[in-house]
């Protein structure tokens, strides 16, 4: 219950977030003790802030605790769905694997926020990798080709991100669309050269095909990447592992099997 009447406003709601946040927690780790304090105090002083329950949770999800965190997100959400359900389905389908419930979650904040994004993707990319992990192959192609019309946009001239046509590729080569993958693959690379999971999986491709030649040169390619500490380049890749991505040890494997 909120016994503060000033918590209506969004002026002294900005200002706790400063005092207690941006002054307090925000100074210290996340690993301390005190940024639990601090957002308890917050909540404390305004039970309607949004932002202080997720604030509150992420210690706990980059700690992998989910089962403290995750209420705390759920609050959030309840609080502010339209700024926290996206991130709360990138957290289902990235950090729990909890895929169904993930694309509810992104199905639902499309609904609210059409074409938004989540950790500088399109929700139609979640949904991809989602359907992807769970076999369910030609919804995940649909939401991929969705995720890169929107990135195209209007004028059909967007950019597109380099992990869209990566994890398209790896769903080509899951359905052995070889001729497809390696063109998803090839053009991730020809933005990001040293993708180790790009290099890994067109290497898988040309594998596939019998031509070991060039599948030799990506599997070396994703070894010295990775060894030069090339990686996703998605932020929360620390905390968990996104769908299809390798360590050496996958790729020192591939390597043995030349020949086989």
């Amino acid at each position: 219950m909120i016994t503060d009447p000033n918590c209506g406003s969004k002026q002294y709601q900005d200002s706790l977030v400063a005092k207690y946040l941006d002054r307090g927690a925000h100074t210290i780790s996340y690993l301390s003790p005190k940024w639990a304090l601090y957002c308890d105090s917050l909540i404390a002083a305004c039970p309607n802030i949004a932002y202080a329950y997720q604030q509150k949770a992420m210690p706990l999800i980059k700690c992998g605790d989910y089962a403290k965190a995750f209420p705390l997100v759920d609050k959030a959400v309840a609080l502010d769905a339209n700024r926290w359900l996206a991130y709360r389905g990138f957290l289902k389908c990235i950090f729990t694997k909890d895929y169904a419930g993930a694309i509810i979650d992104f199905q639902r904040v499309a609904k609210l926020k059409p074409n938004g994004r989540e950790m500088d993707h399109t929700y139609a990319f979640y949904e991809g990798l989602c359907e992807m992990e769970t076999g369910n192959y030609k919804r995940a192609e649909a939401a991929f080709n969705y995720d890169m019309l929107l990135q195209r946009g209007t004028t059909g001239q967007g950019e597109i991100h380099f992990n869209s046509l990566c994890y398209a590729g790896i769903l080509a080569l899951k359905r052995e669309q070889y001729a497809q993958a390696q063109s998803y693959l090839e053009r991730c690379l020809k933005m990001y050269a040293q993708h180790p999971e790009a290099n890994y999986y067109v290497a898988l491709v040309y594998r596939a095909q019998g031509q070991e030649a060039l599948a030799m040169q990506h599997f070396n390619a994703s070894q010295r990447a990775l060894i030069g500490g090339y990686r996703l380049n998605e932020d929360n890749i620390f905390y968990a592992n996104y769908p299809g991505q390798i360590t050496e040890y996958e790729v020192v494997q591939a390597l043995k099997q030349r020949g086989n």
